[in-house]
């Protein structure tokens, strides 16, 4: 495992990352400290994410979704109820 300065971690990421996922983990130090490590997601990791849009088709939102409870928020703000 080697160790990577932030500065190169930041400018190296993405062949950094494309090395950690092929199994090389590597350390980021800052100011020669290790801070953090990367080591790639496992199958049962990755799998686990969930993906963006699962529910599509499945719930629908309001086109007034964004005026929802607008006047109990003014009269709140404003000193009502």
């Amino acid at each position: 495992m080697h160790t990577v300065n932030i500065h190169e971690a930041k400018t190296q990421l993405s062949r950094l990352v494309e090395e950690a996922a092929q199994g090389e983990s590597f350390i980021i130090a800052k100011a020669g400290r290790p801070m953090v490590k990367v080591i790639p997601l496992g199958p049962a990791e990755a799998a686990g994410l969930g993906r963006l849009g699962f529910m599509a088709g499945d719930i629908a939102v309001p086109d007034d979704f964004d005026r929802m409870g607008g006047d109990d928020l003014t009269a709140l703000f404003e000193g009502g109820r």
